[in-house]
């Protein structure tokens, strides 16, 4: 990781403004804060003690009489939340592997291991003391939770400033953060410090740790980071005293000069980000790569597998960049880490922790993955706990392309079939859900996921199917470029495509996202009247669509009849431009069957099939073709 300072404070300045400009363009206020920590690790002991100043900026129209503040390592204690939602979880049989075994809906990751937990591994974060303006608050704990009934309202447009300080034990590493992970790194330290929660124009989001996603306050941070001369760190924000550091961080050509002592203190800052990660282990190698205005760092233990599969990763950015600023927006920050670390993987603003001793088809894909949430967790930051299909399965639909576009799998024809495949299987389960269900409130951790990633997924792939391929791709840039820092809502996206596309989309919210109705058409019947052939379709499932009917004769030619929805009052451009296209009149909603008329005898039809692309999340696709 080569820090630069004076890049830094060019990257800070740059990104303040574009923030200024951001806040000005936008209709809906955010709240912001400002991070001043100092931490010093006692590593042996698995602890460490704070300092935490903030500046806390309250832009909404409305006065505060409390503050909640995330308290996430109080999870990892045993009959805690978490612990018992996984247990219970893990008593429901979704049915039979492979082996013929049951199958239990179980978090591999968690499963029963937080109770037991013993006194020396749980984790926990414990508030000492907290002013609010030079002012002890009353304050109590509720497990993941500090609630602060603040001694005098916060009023709207003002500043207040609390000053905490607090104490914390590392848990053993169970789910994201902790210590001495699987693959042998010392410290994973995400939901590490208190964070005070969102308040947002839906009120406070005082969501309690229990399994999944996170929400936060967009702000700055200045952290320094006290610990033992043998640790190499890495994580969020740009180091301001690399030249005192080392270990491969100081500017090419300079002497480190390290300060007398058994410890060193990393001080990083972080401009507009809702979060602070960071990890450390002695034996990090640390590597680093250009890519197109700004430096990729990967920091992980070397080992016969990793020492071939790291740097290949490194050597891979550049090109997955090129794809991801095209299709997506430009990263706007300076830098980006991939730490090995956690479990599985987990973003956070400028960084991510992923498991790094798999594959290189996994590692990269792994690592796609985390880094498309820069861009709709980091940036755009949508609240995860209520909308997780958009972060989740926008980053999904976001790696799946990349990988195809950027590997040897472009022999595959669809870099969606394994969505597809998810969302079939969910169907076919007795566990789907509405996609608009709260992501800790889903019944199942099987259900949950199928939704976020895969039907999230398939969401974006279908909507290019509604509106056109071309319209959804541009107005997912302008999605990224009107919206971020913003923490946009479904209604939102819903707004942008309808501006780019020119249709009507709420029908297709509440269809496919807030209800379980399923897309299933059919050829219902074909007979021939006046030498014409007249084909009835039948709309099979409760979920209405447009539909694309291809009719291909016996001499190869094709020609497709558009059948848009009514609702949609309007329809997508043709997007097989050298065949023709027939646009018939619209579909009602409420009518079940629909006859289209082919201006040739049934003798001359070699074929006709529903959806030629296979982009409708059709349930049965067997009758679509003849």
């Amino acid at each position: 990781m080569k820090y630069w300072v004076l890049g830094s404070c060019f990257a800070i300045t740059m990104l303040a403004g574009s923030w200024l400009q951001l806040q000005a363009q936008s209709d809906r206020w955010q709240q912001s804060v400002k991070y001043t920590m100092n931490v010093a690790v006692d590593a042996p002991a698995n602890k460490f003690s704070g300092q935490q100043h903030l500046e806390y900026y309250n832009n909404s129209p409305d006065t505060l009489k409390k503050v909640f503040y995330h308290l996430y390592w109080n999870a990892f204690q045993p009959n805690s939340m978490m612990d018992v939602r996984s247990r219970e979880l893990g008593k429901i049989l979704l049915g039979k592997d492979k082996g013929g075994n049951d199958r239990y809906d179980w978090d591999s990751r968690v499963r029963d291991r937080i109770s037991q937990l013993g006194p020396d591994e749980i984790g926990y974060q414990k508030v000492l003391s907290l002013k609010r303006d030079g002012k002890p608050q009353k304050y109590k704990v509720v497990e993941t939770i500090l609630e602060v009934s603040l001694d005098k309202p916060i009023l709207p447009h003002t500043k207040a400033v609390f000053d905490m300080d607090f104490e914390a034990q590392v848990p053993v590493q169970i789910r994201r953060s902790g210590r001495s992970n699987a693959e042998g790194v010392d410290f994973s330290m995400a939901q590490w410090y208190p964070k005070m929660c969102e308040y947002d124009y839906e009120g406070w989001h005082p969501t309690p740790y229990i399994a999944r996603e996170f929400y936060g306050v967009w702000g700055d941070y200045d952290v320094k980071i006290t610990i033992d001369k043998k640790y190499i760190l890495g994580g969020t924000g740009y180091l301001q005293n690399p030249n005192q550091i080392g270990y491969g961080y100081e500017t090419p050509g300079t002497k480190v000069n390290r300060p007398a002592g058994k410890t060193l203190t990393w001080h990083f800052i972080a401009p507009k980000v809702h979060d602070f990660m960071w990890a450390a282990d002695p034996d990090y190698k640390h590597i680093t790569q250009q890519v197109d205005g700004f430096t990729a760092h990967f920091l992980y233990l070397e080992n016969d597998t990793t020492r071939e599969t790291w740097p290949k990763l490194a050597k891979m950015i550049p090109a997955a960049y090129d794809y991801i600023k095209v299709h997506y927006g430009a990263y706007p920050y300076k830098q980006y880490s991939f730490i090995q670390g956690g479990d599985g993987g987990m973003e956070y603003p400028m960084a991510t922790l992923i498991v790094g001793n798999g594959s290189m088809s996994g590692l990269y894909s792994v690592a796609i993955h985390e880094w498309m949430h820069s861009w709709y967790q980091g940036v755009l930051a949508t609240n995860e706990s209520l909308y997780p299909w958009m972060d989740e399965g926008f980053t999904t639909f976001g790696q799946n392309n990349i990988i195809h576009y950027t590997t040897d799998s472009l022999n595959v024809k669809s870099p969606h079939a394994s969505s597809y495949a998810g969302y079939f299987a969910l169907v076919n389960s007795p566990f789907e859900e509405p996609a608009s269900t709260h992501a800790d409130h889903y019944n199942t951790n099987y259900g949950y996921s199928l939704t976020a990633y895969s039907k999230g997924a398939v969401f974006l792939e279908q909507l290019g199917y509604v509106i056109g391929a071309d319209n959804r791709d541009s107005g997912l840039i302008r999605y990224y470029n009107e919206w971020r820092f913003k923490h946009p809502n479904m209604n939102d996206f819903i707004r942008v495509m309808e501006k780019e596309s020119g249709i009507q989309l709420d029908w297709y919210k509440q269809y496919f996202i807030n209800s379980t109705k399923h897309v299933d058409y059919g050829i219902d019947s074909v007979y021939e009247k006046d030498n014409k052939t007249i084909v009835r379709l039948r709309r099979i499932g409760l979920m209405p669509m447009p539909v694309d009917f291809m009719i291909t004769d016996t001499k190869g030619n094709k020609v497709l009849h558009y059948i848009p929805l009514s609702i949609m009052f309007g329809e997508k451009p043709n997007e097989y431009r050298a065949i023709k296209r027939i646009v018939d009149t619209g579909w009602y909603w409420t009518n079940p069957t629909y006859e289209v008329e082919v201006n040739m005898p049934l003798s001359d039809i070699k074929e006709m099939e529903i959806d030629p692309s296979q982009r409708l999340a059709d349930v049965d696709r067997s009758n679509n073709k003849r």
